[in-house]
């Protein structure tokens, strides 16, 4: 301990790792971060960066949690931006998803109902014309979309390196490579981290899931991000669209592109006309968490005192890390156990 202040040692330098040790620093602990071989090496280093929300039905601890996260986005971002000097790229621009036919159409207008009550009037999610989306808009049958004004864009590189300046203006200590841990430990090590916990536990607690995306080169200004064929289609500030991404269980390579990538450019290109003529800046590949449960795993590693785990983010990880770094703080500073049904350790042995 120094001067009454807890210390604290985060491992992994993803957006799990880098959220937990700045809400740790805010609270006042002593952060030691450490970061095997580099900030975002891992699914945290891509482009994407879609912060969007399950449909507002069959409403769970999972939906409500990711609520509570997304509606805590702006207010975080905006005050590590503030703390640290560098743009996250957090906007919240909304999402907007063709549909395709009358029953899709009077499906959305029943979750349209849900939204009004489990988002809380915060957020909306809507029935309305594709046109008025245009150019920036997909193809759709009926001439309608769904739109809702919670999802929202972060940029995966720039939200790490604006956590990276955050955490360095609070004089948290960033190692890079191996280090000495300090007070109690999370581990946020992703992928690699849930093949350690298999190993640890004699059993799967979960999978990497590798995953393919794309940076093209186009300014849409401020529209929302679109979501058709199971594909996001990211807006962001700097003049770019992110396209992405596979979902491969079975690979030989995990970080590198291949003719799946391709065939999704194609995709989105077809999605929006927009795209046509864009051209295509960087490609990425890399294995996410995806956890047993499906949820992101949360909690005291069980036989292993003082230390925790924060892994599984799998596609979620950017929208649920505000709220994944307050209640792991909560636990591990406070003893404040505030995870939700679903989200614990114990739900992946």
């Amino acid at each position: 301990m120094t001067s009454g202040r807890p210390d604290l040692t985060v491992r992994g330098g993803g957006i799990f790792g880098l959220a937990i040790a700045y809400q740790g620093a805010r609270r006042g602990a002593k952060v030691r971060l450490i970061e095997a071989e580099r900030i975002g090496a891992g699914s945290s280093g891509g482009h994407v960066g879609a912060l969007a929300p399950h449909v507002p039905e069959n409403w769970n601890a999972k939906k409500q949690f990711q609520f509570e996260s997304l509606m805590m986005a702006e207010s975080f971002w905006a005050e590590v931006a503030q703390i640290g000097g560098r743009d996250p790229g957090y906007g919240r621009i909304g999402r907007i998803q063709p549909l395709m036919d009358e029953a899709q159409i009077a499906r959305a207008q029943e979750r349209a109902a849900s939204a009004a009550d489990l988002w809380q009037g915060r957020a909306t999610w809507q029935v309305v014309e594709a046109a008025q989306f245009a150019p920036f808009a997909p193809p759709s049958p009926t001439g309608l979309v769904i739109h809702d004004t919670l999802s929202a864009r972060a940029a995966p590189r720039a939200a790490g390196a604006a956590l990276v300046a955050a955490l360095q203006a609070m004089g948290v200590e960033i190692v890079i490579g191996e280090g000495a841990e300090i007070g109690p430990v999370i581990h946020a090590t992703g992928a690699p981290g849930l093949a350690d916990l298999s190993a640890a536990f004699g059993r799967p607690m979960g999978n990497g899931v590798k995953g393919q995306s794309a940076l093209l080169r186009h300014d849409a200004g401020v529209a929302p991000q679109i979501y058709a064929d199971s594909l996001h289609l990211v807006p962001h500030a700097d003049g770019t669209v992110a396209i992405g991404s596979t979902s491969e269980r079975e690979f030989d390579t995990p970080d590198t592109t291949d003719a799946q990538l391709e065939t999704l450019i194609d995709t989105a290109r077809r999605l929006c006309p927009a795209l046509a003529q864009a051209r295509v800046i960087d490609r990425w590949a890399g294995v996410r968490p995806r956890a047993k449960s499906r949820a992101p795993m949360l909690g005291a590693w069980p036989d292993r005192p003082g230390h925790f785990i924060a892994n599984g983010g799998f596609k979620i990880g950017f929208g649920m890390a505000p709220k994944v770094a307050q209640v792991m703080i909560d636990l591990v500073l406070d003893g404040q156990a505030t995870i939700p049904e679903g989200f614990g350790v114990q739900d992946n042995l």
